[in-house]
C-alpha cells in the first residue's frame, strides 16, 4: 500500500499489490468518482422549491413576482447546500455558479419575452392582409395599412446595406490583414467615434449633404439610406474586424506556403472561415438601423401613398409610421402602431433566418474552407 500527498493536503491512496481491486484513486478512503448527484438534481430542486415557496406564498397572499423571486433565491441556496454536503466543496461551488448562470439567463429573457408577447397581443388585432396590402391614403378608423411603410423600410434599409456592408468588410480587411500603420490607427479611432454618434446627427448630416448637392426642394429615400449607412458602417467594421481576428494565423500561413496570393487567401480562406461571424455582425448592424426614427423623420418625411422610387419623392417607413400613429393616441391609431411594430419584428426575424441560411450554405464543410 502506498500513498501520495497532493498539493491540497489529502492523500491519494494506491495499492500496487492488488491493482484490480480498486482501479480508481482514493482520497482518504473515498473514491474520486463517488457521491455525484444526477444531472436532473437541479431541476428536481427547482420544482421542490417552487412547490414549497408557491404554497407558502398562496397561503400568505404573496404576489406572483415575489413568489418567483423567492423561488429563485431558495433554488440557489438549497441546491448549493445539498451539492456542497453530498459532493464536496468543489462541486458545490460548481453548482452555485451553474444556478447563477441559469438565473441570469432567465432574468435577461424576462423583458425580451414580455416585450414580444406584448407586441404580439396588441398587434394581432389589426395585423392581417388588409394591413399589409393597403396604405394610409383615404384611411378610416376601420381600414388603412402600412404597405407603403413596408416598401419604404425594405428599400431604404436595402440601399443602406448595399452601401455599408462592402465598405465595412473592406475596411475591416484592411485593418486586420494589412499593415496600415498610422492610417489604420486613425481609421480605428474614427470608427470608434462614429459608433457612438446620435442617430439625429446622422440624419442632419445626410440632409445637409443633399441640401448642398441637390437643393432644398429635393427629397427622396436615398437621403434616408445615406443617413442609415452612416450609423450602420461602423457597426459592420467593428463586428467583422473582431471576427477576422479569430481566424487562426495557421490557415493564412498554410495558404501562403502553397503559393496562394494574398487576395485569394483573404477571399477563399479568411472570409470563408469567418462567414458565420460576419453574417451575424451584418445582421446586428441591420437590426441597429432598421428601427431608427429620428434620421428618417428629417430626411424622408411621412407620405400617405406608396412610393417605389427611392430617388424621387418622400417615402414612408415603418418606424416613422409607428411613431406618428402612436402619437395620435386614438384607438384605431394605437392598433396600427402596435401592428406596425409587430410587422417590423417579423421582418427582422425573417432577415435573421435568411442570414442563417446564407451562413450555413457558405460556411466551410467538415472543417475545410
Amino acid at each position: 500500500m502506498s500513498s501520495t500527498k497532493t498539493s491540497d493536503g489529502p492523500e491519494l491512496v494506491h495499492d500496487p499489490a492488488d491493482p484490480l481491486a480498486d482501479p480508481a484513486p482514493r482520497i482518504e478512503g473515498i473514491p474520486l468518482t463517488a457521491t455525484r448527484l444526477p444531472r436532473s438534481f437541479l431541476w428536481w430542486t427547482l420544482a421542490g422549491c417552487f412547490v414549497v415557496v408557491g404554497g407558502l406564498g398562496l397561503a400568505l397572499g404573496w404576489r406572483p413576482a415575489g413568489i418567483i423571486v423567492l423561488t429563485a433565491i431558495a433554488w440557489a441556496v438549497v441546491s448549493t447546500a445539498v451539492s456542497w454536503v453530498r459532493e464536496g466543496e468543489r462541486w458545490g461551488r460548481n453548482t452555485m455558479l451553474t444556478v447563477l448562470v441559469y438565473l441570469a439567463f432567465a432574468t435577461v429573457m424576462v423583458p425580451l419575452v414580455s416585450l414580444v408577447w406584448m407586441v404580439v397581443v396588441h398587434g394581432a388585432t389589426r395585423f392581417g392582409p388588409d394591413f399589409l396590402l393597403t396604405n394610409m391614403r383615404g384611411a378610416t378608423d376601420d381600414n388603412g395599412g402600412f404597405y407603403h411603410g413596408i416598401i419604404g423600410t425594405l428599400e431604404i434599409t436595402g440601399i443602406a446595406s448595399l452601401i455599408s456592408i462592402p465598405l465595412g468588410i473592406f475596411t475591416a480587411v484592411f485593418l486586420v490583414e494589412y499593415d496600415g500603420g498610422w492610417v489604420a490607427k486613425a481609421v480605428t479611432f474614427l470608427v470608434d467615434v462614429m459608433t457612438g454618434i446620435p442617430s439625429i446627427v446622422a440624419g442632419l448630416f445626410a440632409y445637409s449633404l443633399f441640401l448642398a448637392i441637390a437643393g432644398p426642394r429635393y427629397q427622396s429615400g436615398i437621403i434616408g439610406a445615406v443617413a442609415l449607412s452612416v450609423l450602420m458602417t461602423p457597426v459592420v467594421v467593428r463586428g467583422v474586424e473582431e471576427m477576422l481576428k479569430l481566424v487562426p494565423n495557421e490557415l493564412r500561413e498554410a495558404a501562403y506556403a502553397l503559393g496562394v496570393p494574398k487576395w485569394k487567401t483573404i477571399v477563399g480562406v479568411v472570409l470563408r472561415t469567418a462567414i458565420g461571424g460576419i453574417t451575424t455582425s451584418v445582421m446586428i448592424a441591420i437590426a441597429r438601423v432598421i428601427g431608427e426614427t429620428a434620421p428618417l423623420l428629417i430626411t424622408v418625411g411621412l407620405p400617405l401613398k406608396t412610393n417605389f422610387d427611392p430617388l424621387d419623392g418622400s417615402m414612408a417607413t415603418l418606424p416613422v409610421l409607428v411613431y406618428d400613429q402612436y402619437s395620435r393616441g386614438d384607438a384605431s391609431a394605437m392598433e396600427r402602431a402596435w401592428a406596425g411594430a409587430l410587422t417590423l419584428i417579423i421582418i427582422v426575424m425573417l432577415l435573421n433566418l435568411l442570414a442563417r441560411l446564407i451562413s450555413k450554405y457558405f460556411s466551410p464543410k467538415d472543417g475545410r474552407p
